[in-house]
């Protein structure tokens, strides 16, 4: 059985991982905020990685891309907010490479087995004086405590509000295998694998092929389902290390203990998700725009990103109108093949269209769900057996004025 605990320290949680986080002032604020991480185990470790699909990619992401296509054992991640690192061209990748260069040196980690990860504001030069003083000082307090690792996550954030950590465990054969992550992210998020960062850790043994089918798995089932803005993000990254230190080793033929750490890693994977989509950019609610009925995954895929990225959907959602011709229309755009007398739509469990049919006596029960902090709209297609779930936000004055300017 899986256990999972939300808002647990985090990196900490799993044996043989060292964790700090530090502040350098990258934003130039003269501000003592947190803004640097690393992540170490002394073990070699296996990884995994999915990245941002967007042509446009952070100096960071080509070199992570580039350290995992080598297969290479690695070490750790160095990260920081602040600063995206992005079109920043010839300097931004000796800038990346210096990050990781200083990590592996202060750590004693070979050359070549470090990732970074950087999040901020696209098209300014790192103050490398700086972040070259923010990771000495925190390979300086590398440690396994609780309060290194909620510094660690508290330094990737940018503009959200609280740090995003979680932690699943299992035990085999007498031994206790951990999954554990932090995450960032809350504007320009949705995710084509959210500005998102998320670097998972666990003390499983594995080989690199595994690992990678696993996270694709994880996700393709939270971070892959999520939606604030509709902007993916030129830096979205998301590393898991597993450096063994349990005595626990799965293969694909164990099937009983893949099983588990699959869900664990899932378990992790989509609570962090869920944080950055309540923890939205001036939010004031998280749907769960549930389709249902559709011939392909693919298409009701189509349609829930076409009804949680609508302007005009989303302006309800926050004016707590339940105005679900906007959903019809959103649906319709899409461009499918929907038949409008087949189509049903619930919030929560209040149906307001069934089968092409309004039922307008249920308004004053609708507007009583939109009400919610969270809530669900689930559509049924009667097209198929394919379903697609999209967790996504509001949109409010508040978002506007919070991004009108930097």
């Amino acid at each position: 059985m899986v256990t999972f605990t939300d808002n647990s320290p985090g990196i900490s949680d799993v044996q043989g991982f060292l964790v700090a986080g530090a502040g350098c002032d990258i934003r130039n604020k003269n501000t003592d905020r947190l803004d640097t991480a690393v992540i170490y185990s002394k073990t070699p470790c296996v990884a995994a990685g999915v990245f941002t699909t967007n042509d446009i990619k952070a100096a960071p992401v080509r070199l992570c891309q580039a350290r995992l296509a080598e297969g290479k054992p690695m070490h750790g991640v160095i990260a920081n907010s602040g600063n995206a690192n992005a079109c920043t061209g010839d300097q931004g990748k000796t800038d990346a490479a210096r990050m990781v260069a200083l990590a592996e040196q202060l750590t004693g980690a070979p050359a070549g087995s470090f990732f970074v990860g950087s999040t901020g504001r696209i098209g300014d030069l790192l103050p490398m004086a700086k972040v070259e003083k923010g990771i000495a000082e925190a390979a300086s307090r590398l440690a396994s405590t609780e309060a290194e690792s909620r510094r660690a996550a508290e330094a990737i954030l940018t503009s959200d509000t609280r740090p995003k950590t979680a932690t699943a465990r299992f035990t085999w054969q007498g031994k206790t295998v951990s999954v554990s992550g932090i995450a960032k992210g809350a504007g320009m998020i949705e995710p084509g694998m959210a500005t998102m960062l998320a670097f998972l850790a666990t003390d499983i043994g594995i080989e690199r092929e595994l690992l990678q089918k696993c996270l694709w798995r994880a996700n393709s089932a939270s971070f892959n389902t999520v939606t604030v803005d509709g902007d993916m993000s030129t830096n979205d990254t998301v590393i898991v290390l597993a450096n063994g230190a349990s005595g626990v080793t799965v293969t694909a033929a164990d099937t009983a203990l893949l099983a588990l750490f699959q869900e664990a890693l899932n378990k992790v994977a989509y609570a962090l998700a869920d944080k950055i989509v309540g923890d939205g950019e001036k939010i004031t609610k998280v749907v769960s725009v549930q389709i249902k009925g559709a011939r392909t995954e693919a298409e009701a895929e189509t349609i829930a990103r076409a009804i949680g990225n609508s302007l005009l959907v989303k302006s309800s959602w926050y004016g707590e109108d339940p105005n679900w011709g906007r959903l019809m229309d959103a649906a319709g755009y899409a461009r499918i093949g929907i038949i409008e007398e087949r189509i049903s739509i619930w919030y929560n469990s209040v149906p307001a269209l069934i089968n092409g049919r309004p039922i307008p006596e249920n308004k004053p029960a609708w507007k009583q769900e939109v009400k919610n902090r969270r809530f669900s709209i689930t559509m049924t297609l009667g097209l198929g057996a394919a379903d697609y779930t999209l967790l996504a936000t509001d949109l409010s004055e508040a978002y506007v004025n919070f991004n009108k300017s930097e």
